[in-house]
């Protein structure tokens, strides 16, 4: 296989190896209290499976096989999570939750089918995940945009102090926390020739940070921005947040979020993506009825977000996975550590 991973010319680590491990350690603290300040959100424990019949695991794109298991005791079929999209708003609904309060918890889940391994991509996906009850009238566009400008200032507020203790941290440039919105559609009207990830590095570029809106959904052209399952985001109001990534000079994703589906949103995204037989499933059953509440919800990706604020060039100096011979030859080459 071709190694798609790269190293920047010149590139060399802003901090040692024992300092990155002590400095993410520190992040994930100092973000974490920011963004739940921001948010309104407490922390809760979250399931590393599910079993396959509650239908509370995440399709993603609707071909990536999740990590599968029989739990011998109970002869029942569990699978590793590949988000949690769904059981945070279950446990929004069962843990008796108010508008204006949510909840956030660590993700880890197995990503066997990513499409390629590269300097953004593991198998291995680590975020925050944070899901948050509003009311029916702030099911808005504005009030997704709000929460946008939300997260990045918490983002800004955790990279001023990684800063203060990291000073060498400070040759990186801030966090921008005034985001261009633009849809998904709009970036096609400009650039139809260019691909979506192309797309997006020429607006970030030019912008610093950039929020994608109007992704699930088919365009104009009959292709999709980027794929989403038909069951969480409303592909009317959700985005993806987008940092330009001085280092290896691309827009890198930190979050995909959006408000949820609610029983007229997942009625008509089930039967546009063809996937009607999951009405008879628990969570879709109870969210057709109207039994769950209207919430926004999302993910933060630790180890991108820790490879942006200490301006790393590969995402296994973050984290530990698994990567092909090529990959790991590169970096021993470039003098690149891979946990």
């Amino acid at each position: 296989m071709e190694n798609v991973s790269y190293i920047p010319v010149g590139y060399e680590s802003l901090l040692g190896v024992y300092d990155t491990q002590m400095a993410i350690s520190l992040l994930h603290r100092l973000f974490e209290d920011d963004l739940s300040a921001a948010l309104n959100l407490s922390r809760v424990s979250a399931p590393l499976f599910v079993e396959e019949q509650t239908g509370l695991n995440d399709n993603l794109n609707g071909y990536e096989r999740p990590v599968g298991f029989e739990i011998r005791y109970t002869g029942t079929e569990a699978q590793v999570v590949q988000s949690l999209a769904k059981w945070k708003r279950m446990a929004l609904h069962r843990y008796g939750f108010p508008a204006g309060r949510g909840l956030y918890t660590n993700m880890n889940a197995i990503r066997r089918d990513e499409d390629v391994l590269d300097n953004l991509h593991s198998v291995y996906v680590d975020q925050w995940d944070w899901e948050k009850v509003i009311t029916p009238r702030e099911r808005t566009l504005d009030y997704l945009k709000g929460t946008v400008l939300d997260i990045l200032r918490a983002v800004r507020d955790t990279q001023k102090t990684l800063q203060s203790i990291y000073p060498k941290l400070s040759q990186l440039p801030a966090v921008e926390t005034h985001p261009q919105f633009v849809s998904a559609q709009a970036l096609e009207d400009r650039w139809p020739e260019l691909s979506p990830k192309e797309r997006e590095n020429r607006a970030a570029r030019d912008c610093g940070s950039l929020f994608v809106t109007g992704i699930g959904g088919a365009l104009k052209s009959g292709a999709t921005h980027d794929g989403r399952s038909p069951d969480y985001d409303d592909w009317e109001l959700n985005g993806d947040l987008l940092l330009w990534d001085e280092t290896l000079q691309c827009a890198m994703e930190i979050s995909s979020m959006g408000i949820r589906v609610d029983a007229n949103a997942l009625d008509r995204q089930l039967t546009i993506a063809g996937c009607d037989e999951r009405r008879t499933r628990t969570y879709h059953r109870m969210l057709l009825n109207g039994e769950l509440p209207q919430t926004i919800g999302g993910g933060i990706g630790q180890s991108r977000l820790s490879m942006f604020l200490l301006g790393k060039a590969h995402i296994g100096e973050v984290q530990v996975s698994v990567w092909p011979a090529e990959t790991r030859a590169l970096c021993a080459e470039r003098g690149v550590m891979l946990l």
